[in-house]
């Protein structure tokens, strides 16, 4: 059974490309998403909890509303923290960061999931998949891009609107 990990990254509070990444994520029924950061304000998360999958992920640099952030999370049950986290899905090990300084190690991990610089990144580093889906702020109109990790097979689909 394939797995299906949606990723977005430096959403910056733009709500008219978060409702367009619900749509491409639900759509493509994903098992999963993960938000690597900068979310920016707590209504880009109420456009996310329309999301048919489970919402996870990282603080960003630009995430300095963090008590409204932390109430919405709390709200919608989304599982976000500070800094580097590792997860295990599909016996996958992944490592999820904002900012790809910041990761401790991708030693042991099959993918490397990261944010930050609005660059997309796929690419095998040593065995291990890094990936970030790029802009999603709204910056360069039709270079916001989206994720479709398919964990059995490590490839990523990106969509780009």
């Amino acid at each position: 059974v394939d797995v299906l990990l949606g990723v977005v990254s430096d959403t910056h509070n733009n709500l008219t490309n978060v409702e367009r990444i619900v749509d491409i994520f639900n759509r493509a029924g994903v098992d999963r998403v993960v938000h690597t950061g900068d979310i920016t304000q707590a209504k880009t998360l109420a456009v996310l909890a329309r999301l048919a999958a489970p919402l996870c992920g990282v603080f960003g640099n630009n995430d300095l509303e963090r008590d409204d952030l932390d109430v919405a999370c709390r709200h919608h049950g989304f599982d976000f923290a500070d800094g580097a986290r590792r997860f295990d899905w599909n016996e996958r090990r992944i490592v999820v960061v904002h900012d790809p300084i910041d990761i401790p190690s991708a030693e042991n991990a099959d993918v490397v999931l990261h944010g930050h610089n609005h660059r997309t990144v796929n690419e095998r580093r040593d065995g291990t998949l890094w990936f970030n889906p790029g802009e999603c702020a709204g910056h360069l109109t039709g270079h916001n891009r989206v994720g479709i990790l398919d964990l059995t097979a490590l490839a990523v689909r990106i969509e780009t609107f």
